[in-house]
């Protein structure tokens, strides 16, 4: 669960890739932020914040373009949970990175680390809430790791904030984007933390997933 940066254009980027490198593709390695979009052998176009497959001839697209065809009224459906607070969603052609906006869940370490504790909580509350479920996204960009930062909603239900409800995630301690409202995220924590609820049983105890990760930092 590493953090998420705000979203970032690269518009000249972008434009030297497609004007000076169209015929070389595979030679110009992915970076945080990039788009792909390709066109398969039945002649249909994918669009991908993942890299898409070694056989397809891609090329990198301005992020306003995938934000085009994102509107919170379109519905992904969920088809892997990676952890407290990212996961992994199809739909319209697209397969997106997901990470959730605004919150940070315990870290749930790595093959030979063990997690933060509530790190399998965090995993199981949000994968038994939308795991093979349709939601809807209110994207903020692209951010870190090539993920999309967005708000996962479920029959109207805001997912980030239910975390932090739940006392599974925290207000990310970093920067957010402008236009996202932390607002009613720091009045669920303080509940939660008042009432002990989740992971904030834990007291004194506690550590923050942004402490966890200085500390446990992955090789």
């Amino acid at each position: 669960m590493p953090p998420h940066k705000p979203p970032m254009i690269r518009f000249f980027t972008y434009l030297i890739l497609f004007l000076a490198v169209p015929c070389l593709p595979c030679l110009v390695m992915p970076v945080a932020g990039d788009v792909f979009t390709w066109i398969d052998s039945d002649g249909i176009r994918h669009f991908s914040n993942i890299s898409p497959p070694d056989h397809a001839d891609n090329a990198r697209v301005m992020e306003t373009e995938i934000q085009n065809r994102i509107s919170s009224d379109r519905q992904f459906k969920v088809v892997k949970v990676y952890d407290g607070d990212s996961l992994l969603v199809k739909g319209l052609d697209l397969t997106l990175k997901i990470r959730m906006v605004g919150i940070d869940a315990p870290e749930t370490g790595g093959r030979r680390k063990p997690g933060q504790p509530y790190s399998k909580k965090a995993h199981q509350f949000l994968s038994r809430q939308i795991k093979d479920r349709l939601v809807t996204l209110k994207t903020y960009g692209l951010g870190g790791y090539n993920r999309i930062l967005a708000e996962v909603f479920i029959n109207g239900i805001n997912m980030n904030l239910e975390m932090v409800k739940a006392g599974l995630a925290e207000v990310y301690q970093g920067r957010t984007p402008k236009t996202f409202n932390a607002a009613p995220y720091l009045a669920a924590q303080d509940r939660a933390r008042k009432r002990r609820i989740g992971m904030w049983v834990q007291d004194s105890r506690y550590k923050s997933p942004r402490q966890w990760r200085k500390e446990n930092p992955r090789n």
